[in-house]
């Protein structure tokens, strides 16, 4: 078998595996970012699944069957005689991020072996494929499969779709590792503000008088999914050993907090600094998810009248239709919430690379701190804009969170494994999405219990609590230093791992022509193709969160 110039292998090679992928001399860098964003949009529709729960409640029309009302979680999962409950539903969102974070860690090796072509392949077809199973759990009227498919299947499909492109951004941009991780995992926070108003709009056009338009909507959703995840799957390159960008010369560490070496996949999860950012990372998300999960009944309950011009009446004074009404409102607060937390994932990223990853999770953390303390007196105060606001940075650092980690990952461990260290480390995710809803709804329904009226009191210790889980997560951050010599691998050892793909023994570095081009017309068009649905999804959202403000 031959090695071409650029270190790729040539001859008896797969279309999927990693020596096809190698770049060639003249292949734009900046064609890598599209290509995760077109995978990232797509399984970033995880967050937007709850748009189905209403309409499924609804899936057998008619009256409900009085043997319906004994009707327990095990039971739903088999009846074809009565509609399914939000409650039962709702554990295929819980599914997806225990399954997204178990099949990182699982299969986060593999992936770095056979590289992000294959990963985003099988990404493709686990996702789009679990999403079609979901679709006959419809028809049949199975919840089993409907947690089969979009749970399980489905959630392994975000997993590995999540982590496909994170180490390759970050070795084709070593000069600006948080932009690059910022770009992709954005998207992931971007995908339900695409995939929800177009699961409406898809709804409204396949429901009829028999039908909720549920199947339908999936079948049709997974067949574009399913095209745009293989056009960003096709689309991925990894640079041959010794690439770097033109002009560019790794500089003198001015950090003991950034280093040059690389740690062994076997040897991360046995140093105290992997499961100090495991903690960080877990308590962060903990309570961002928690927000996430109580963001529409909080502002309702909160703000109640003054969301429709009447401040006089609380919560419980409302009337259905003014309860519809402010609904309405505070799903466009979760909609401007879904955008601060997609732009924190690239703006904290961003200033990631200037500011230092631990000095970002400082501010996180410290900044977090303030605000959650806070956000009781500005409930008191009334200031709807304040809360709002002190929402939306909350939200931009819960998915500033996701987007600076791999970076930070890659600044302790190296780039070696940084994929499989990271797909180790979304675990703590998986933890999180347990972890945080269920704090955060058993506190509001223990104080519900003990005759707490809804209103600001209903969330303060709620609040405060929250406050409490970063403060722990700000004592982890101090305790991440840099490593010892003796968890590093050899210069031998790193050199035969990347023989495979690299004309190791040589050891040229350089450009070797590839990286070059910048924002030319392909790059242009293949961000046009993933820019014109996210700025759609930005519109959207706009148009229904302005009316938060009247």
């Amino acid at each position: 078998m031959a090695v071409a110039a650029n270190g790729a292998l040539v001859g008896d090679v797969g279309l999927l595996d990693r020596e096809r992928i190698i770049a060639k001399p003249g292949f734009n860098r900046w064609l890598v970012p599209p290509a995760a964003l077109a995978i990232h949009l797509c399984i970033g529709m995880a967050y937007g699944f709850s748009v189905f729960w209403l309409p499924l409640t609804r899936a057998i029309p008619g009256a409900a069957d009085p043997s319906c009302a004994s009707l327990n979680l095990l039971s739903a999962l088999f009846t074809t005689t009565c509609n399914w409950r939000v409650a039962d539903l709702g554990w295929i969102y819980t599914l997806f991020f225990v399954l997204l974070g178990c099949s990182a860690a699982i299969w986060g090796g593999w992936l770095e072996r056979v590289g992000p072509r294959k990963a985003g392949f099988v990404s493709a077809c686990c996702w789009c494929g679990g999403i079609l199973v979901a679709a006959v759990g419809v028809m049949t009227h199975q919840l089993w499969l409907m947690w089969l498919g979009a749970g399980v299947i489905g959630g392994v499909g975000l997993g590995l779709g999540y982590i496909s492109p994170v180490s390759t951004l970050i070795k084709w941009f070593p000069d600006r590792r948080g932009m690059a991780t910022g770009m992709a995992i954005m998207g992931f926070g971007g995908g339900a503000m695409i995939g929800a108003p177009l699961a409406n709009l898809l709804m409204n056009y396949f429901k009829t008088d028999v039908s909720i338009g549920v199947w339908q909507t999936f079948i049709t959703m997974a067949i574009i999914y399913f095209c745009f995840m293989m056009g960003g799957a096709f689309g991925y390159r990894i640079p041959p050993a010794g690439w770097r960008p033109e002009g560019w010369t790794p500089p003198v560490s001015k950090s003991t907090m950034i280093t040059t070496r690389h740690v062994h996949l076997r040897d991360a999860h046995k140093t105290q600094q992997f499961w100090m950012i495991w903690l960080v990372l877990c308590l962060n998300v903990s309570a961002g998810i928690g927000v996430l999960g109580v963001a529409s009944p909080m502002l309702q309950e909160i703000f109640a009248g003054s969301l429709i011009g009447l401040p006089e009446l609380s919560f419980s004074q409302l009337d259905a239709g003014q309860k519809t009404q402010i609904a309405a409102i505070a799903a466009g607060f979760t909609g401007l919430l879904s955008l601060f937390n997609i732009g924190g994932r690239f703006f904290w990223a961003s200033l990631s690379d200037k500011i230092g990853r631990k000095n970002t999770y400082y501010t996180f953390l410290l900044l977090g701190i303030m605000l959650y303390a806070a956000a009781p007196t500005l409930a008191d105060m009334g200031s709807k804009a304040l809360f709002v606001l002190a929402f939306g940075v909350i939200l931009s650092m819960y998915g500033g969170g996701f987007s600076t980690i791999p970076a930070y990952l890659a600044d302790i461990f190296g780039t070696q494994f940084v994929g499989a260290i990271h797909g180790r480390l979304l675990t703590a995710w998986a933890t999180a999405g347990i972890v945080g809803p269920v704090v955060i709804n058993y506190i509001r329904e223990a104080q519900i219990a003990a005759g707490v009226a809804p209103g600001p009191a209903l969330y303060t210790g709620t609040m405060y609590i929250l406050a409490g889980m970063l403060a722990l997560g700000l004592v982890a951050n101090m305790l991440v230093r840099p490593l010892s010599d003796k968890w590093f691998m050899s210069d031998e050892e790193v050199a035969s791992l990347q023989a495979k793909t690299a004309a190791a023994n040589a050891g040229p570095s350089g450009s070797f022509g590839i990286g070059k081009g910048g924002f030319d017309a392909k790059a242009a068009l293949a961000w046009a193709v993933v820019g014109i649905p996210l700025l759609w999804g930005v519109w959207v959202t706009l148009r229904s969160s302005f009316v938060i403000f009247g």
